[in-house]
């Protein structure tokens, strides 16, 4: 059996796992990312890929899932919004680091990849992962195959703009979707609503001990299943913008199922009932074709190492 081993850096932590043919994690570790030096980071990813190679030596490649754009050769990682890495050439800097062949691809692209190979989108041809956490990461699955574009660069409908001169953006733009429909957006929507009505919301606000600028996802959560109205409308506005991008995306894309992620995404059905209604009422035609399953997905917080070692085999 053909071991690969995954690793997905996000802005936070790098996590690694060696992964075999059936997707199943081996063996994981994981670091601190020191997002503000990219030769640091590189170390760091080095030192994880040693550590797992420590206890399985046969491993052929390693794949890399980036949280950033990804060039067409899945060699250079052209820009990093939570990152330092500006046209960074990562592929051929760990590879000579570790030893090994490298790939290197979008953190939503190997999720996705996973999902469709493994977990909730098995069995489909045409899959679409949307990861809501700090921000939306989508990947494509078209026809059995990881869609990229022509420059390496697609999916990235997080970016998409909803609101013509909304909300600031990471990236540079405003208005960007996943201002409105992200774990991030869940929190600063709860604190704001909090801040302005905290006799609505004080059961929010007891998880806090009435700090509403202290609130964090895991409090929105736990304060919705406890039925704090403030809570509950958050999620409701957030699932109706991730229902939004969602018709947006069938209009275009015409997947066979929507696999959703990230950590808003583990509040289950407070944030999916009200997607799948927003979707099912902005589906362009909605009423003539088939609807994408809108589902959660399975794989959790190894997806994105799982799609990146499964690629780097291949």
């Amino acid at each position: 059996m053909t071991l690969a081993i995954g690793v997905d850096i996000g802005g936070t932590k790098v996590a690694g796992g060696v992964v075999d043919e059936d997707g199943t994690v081996l063996a994981a570790t994981r670091r601190a990312t020191p997002s503000e030096s990219p030769e640091r980071t590189e170390q760091v990813i080095a030192e994880v890929v040693d550590e797992l190679r420590s206890s399985y030596a046969d491993v052929k490649a390693v794949g890399l899932g980036a949280a950033g754009w990804v060039s067409a050769d899945r060699a250079t990682v052209v820009f990093a919004p939570n990152l330092a890495w500006r046209d960074e050439p990562l592929r051929d800097r760990v590879s000579a680091l570790v030893g090994l062949p490298v790939v290197v691809e979008n953190d939503a692209n190997a999720g996705a990849w996973a999902e469709h190979r493994f977990g909730a989108g098995r069995g489909h041809a045409d899959v679409v992962l949307v990861t809501a956490g700090t921000g939306i990461g989508t990947g494509i699955v078209a026809g059995g195959a990881l869609y990229r574009g022509g420059y390496g660069m697609a999916g990235e409908a997080g970016h998409m703009t909803v609101v013509r001169d909304g909300l600031p953006c990471g990236c540079g733009q405003r208005g960007c979707w996943e201002q409105y429909a992200s774990g991030n957006a869940l929190v600063r929507l709860a604190r704001e609503r909090a801040a302005a009505e905290p006799e609505r919301a004080a059961v929010l606000l007891a998880q806090t001990g009435g700090d509403a600028s202290a609130v964090a996802g895991l409090d929105v959560t736990a304060a919705a299943h406890d039925g704090d109205p403030v809570a509950l409308e958050c999620f409701a506005e957030v699932g109706r913008w991730l229902g939004d991008g969602l018709a947006m995306l069938a209009a275009l894309l015409d997947p066979a199922v929507f696999v959703v992620g990230g950590g808003v995404a583990e509040a289950g059905e407070l944030l999916l009932a009200p997607a799948r209604a927003a979707y099912t009422a902005r589906l362009t035609g909605g009423a003539h074709r088939p609807h994408a399953e809108v589902r959660v997905a399975t794989l959790g917080n190894t997806a994105g190492l799982v799609g990146a070692a499964d690629l780097a085999r291949r």
